[in-house]
C-alpha cells in the first residue's frame, strides 16, 4: 500500500460525511440559485470546514460561477474542488530542520490529543532519516505524563531527560539543552503539560519555556507544533487560536484521523489562522505518523 492509499484509507469516514453533505448539495441538474450557496454553506459547516472558512469558499464559488457563466449545480463541484486544493495547498509544511546544529521542537496541545504518542512516533521517524535525537518530559504535572513519555521513548529508541513530579518545566527543559548541547544532540523534542487553553497560568507556563529555549539557543525553537485531535472538530479551530495567541505556533500535527468523520475541520485549521499541518496521524502504531501532502489530502478528500 503506497502513502496515498494509507491516506485515503485514514479519511474514509470523512470522505464519506464530506461527501454526504456537500455532493448532495451539488448533484442533478437544479439551476445555480442563491438558495443553493446557501445550502452549501450549511453542508460546508456541517462537515466541520468551520464558519469563516466555509462562507469563504462559496463565496469564491460564486465568483467563479458568475464569471464562467455556469447554470447547473452539478458544475460548481469542479470549482468547489479546486478552491479546496487551493486551501489546502497553502503555507509551509516542510519540518525545517538545521544540520549540525541542535534543533528544537516544542510541542503543545491539550490534554487527549496525542501530543506524547505524536513525540514518539516524530522522535523515531526522525531517528530513521539519521538524525540524533533526544526527549524532555517537560510535563511534570502528572507523573503519569513523564512514565507515558518514557514508554514511547524506549519504543522509539531515543534518550529522554526527566525530573521529578512537580520540578520546575522551565528548568527541566534549561538542563535537557545543556545535556543536548553535551552529546551533540540534533534534535530535541519537548513535550509540555497538556494544558487546557483556557487555563492562563499554564499558558503563562509555556510562554516561559519557550523563552528558556529562544535564551539558550538564539534562533530556537526551530518548530513549535501544536497536536490537534481531528476528532474534536471545530472546537480544534479554537485551539488552534489560543495556542498561537500564546505562543508562534508554526505548524499542527492533526491526529486520530483514522477514527473521525470531522477530518474537514483541516480546512478551517490552514484558512482561518494560517497554520499548516505538518503530520497527520494514521494509527496506533509508532510508524503511523505521516507528512502531510497536500495533493494526496485533497484527491482523498474528493475522490
Amino acid at each position: 500500500m503506497d502513502i496515498y492509499d494509507q491516506v485515503a484509507g485514514v479519511l474514509s469516514k470523512t470522505k464519506r460525511a464530506f461527501l454526504d453533505k456537500v455532493a448532495g448539495v451539488l448533484t442533478g441538474i437544479r439551476p445555480i440559485d442563491e438558495e443553493l450557496f446557501e445550502r452549501l454553506e450549511e453542508a460546508l459547516i456541517g462537515a466541520d470546514v468551520g464558519v469563516a472558512t466555509s462562507l469563504k469558499l462559496v463565496g469564491n464559488v460564486r465568483k467563479r460561477a458568475m464569471e464562467k457563466k455556469l447554470r447547473e449545480a452539478h458544475e460548481l463541484r469542479t470549482e468547489l474542488e479546486e478552491e479546496i486544493r487551493r486551501v489546502l495547498a497553502a503555507g509551509d509544511h516542510e519540518l525545517h530542520l538545521g544540520k549540525n546544529a541542535l534543533n528544537v521542537i516544542l510541542m503543545a496541545g491539550v490534554n487527549g490529543a496525542g501530543k506524547t504518542t505524536s513525540i514518539g512516533k516524530l522522535g523515531y521517524r526522525l531517528k530513521k532519516e539519521g538524525y540524533r535525537v533526544m526527549a524532555v518530559a517537560g510535563d511534570t504535572f502528572r507523573a503519569a505524563a513523564i512514565e507515558q513519555l518514557q514508554v514511547w521513548c524506549q519504543r522509539s529508541g531515543i534518550d529522554l531527560i526527566k525530573h521529578h513530579e512537580g520540578a520546575d518545566p522551565a528548568a527541566v527543559v534549561y538542563d535537557a539543552m545543556q545535556a543536548a548541547k553535551a552529546r551533540k544532540i540534533e534534535v530535541l523534542l519537548v513535550d509540555t503539560a497538556g494544558r487546557l487553553q483556557t487555563k492562563t497560568n499554564l499558558m503563562e507556563e509555556l510562554k516561559k519555556i519557550r523563552r528558556v529555549i529562544a535564551r539558550e539557543c538564539p534562533g530556537e525553537p526551530r518548530e513549535v507544533l501544536l497536536t490537534l485531535d481531528a476528532a474534536t472538530g471545530q472546537n480544534a479551530l479554537s485551539q488552534a487560536r489560543l495556542f498561537s495567541e500564546a505562543v508562534e505556533v508554526t505548524g499542527v500535527i492533526l491526529t486520530k484521523l483514522d477514527g473521525t468523520a470531522k477530518g474537514g475541520v483541516i480546512l478551517g485549521i490552514q484558512d482561518e489562522y494560517g497554520l499548516p499541518v505538518k503530520f497527520i496521524g494514521t494509527g496506533e502504531t509508532i510508524t503511523d505518523l505521516e507528512v502531510f501532502v497536500p495533493e494526496h489530502f485533497s484527491r482523498a478528500l474528493l475522490g
